[in-house]
């Protein structure tokens, strides 16, 4: 018996972190719909999972397109009879690893990573949502940042839309939370990728309790817990998943 048994699940966003969310959901029982805006990257983990013996649906997923969503949520819903979980995971960094000042980003830059980041995720919600609780309750988790809270030098919009992502969870949280919906957002740290220099590791690295980079696989553990029914009595929250880079009171 997996904790996510007969619960379907909608991940909007693959790659790293997503792929690894996608497979412990499916590891958990869970039936899950993987979408991405570049649909053949949602194939490994799909294969994966259904090789295991679970049942998973990869597809394309365009966040910042309304009528891209609705037709993901509905595939969801005709393939698995309902939808109990929303996991929004994707994200647009335009500014770069230099990034910019409020002085000198580009506007086109800042429009992008706000109609990504923040309009997309509040598509996904808004139409996920209604399902959810047809449902009788379920999750809703988003994929943030810890630089939403924390004082950063450059890529100052991705930090505001970040913290905007906080602020929508919060608003379903308290919203919805009679109809037994429960949202959180999980702020992870800097997250190990196919392709990361070792400098940039021994950076990050300075910054945490715990040394060593985080993993995919970190991110995936408490996201299985916070859709779970053992997660049925956390909401609002933003979970720090850093080792320790962050501590808040």
């Amino acid at each position: 018996m997996g904790k996510l048994d007969s619960k379907v699940i909608l991940v909007v966003g693959a790659g790293a972190i997503g792929d690894a969310c996608a497979l412990r959901y499916g590891a958990e029982g869970a039936s899950v719909v993987l979408g991405d805006i570049r649909a053949e990257l949602t194939a490994q983990a799909v294969q994966a999972i259904q090789d295991a013996g679970g049942q998973a649906v990869g597809i394309h997923l365009d966040g910042t397109d309304e009528a891209s969503v609705e037709a993901a949520v509905k595939l969801t819903v005709d393939r698995f009879g309902g939808l109990d979980g929303l996991h929004a995971n994707f994200t647009y960094v335009g500014e770069g690893i230099g990034g910019s000042s409020v002085l000198d980003v580009p506007l086109a830059i800042f429009d992008r990573t706000m109609e990504v980041n923040v309009r997309g995720f509040m598509l996904c919600t808004r139409h996920a949502l209604p399902h959810i609780i047809a449902r009788g309750g379920g999750a809703v988790t988003f994929t943030s940042s810890g630089a939403a809270t924390k004082g950063v030098m450059t890529r100052f919009a991705y930090g505001m839309s970040k913290a905007a992502i906080q602020s929508l969870m919060r608003h379903v949280a308290t919203r919805f939370g009679d109809d037994a919906v429960r949202c959180n957002a999980i702020a992870p740290g800097v997250i190990a990728k196919p392709v990361m220099h070792d400098e940039t590791k021994a950076i990050a690295m300075n910054f945490n309790a715990i040394k060593r980079i985080g993993h995919p696989i970190d991110i995936a553990s408490i996201a299985a817990l916070l859709m779970s029914d053992e997660g049925s009595y956390i909401t609002g929250q933003v979970i720090n998943v850093d080792g320790g880079a962050t501590m808040r009171p």
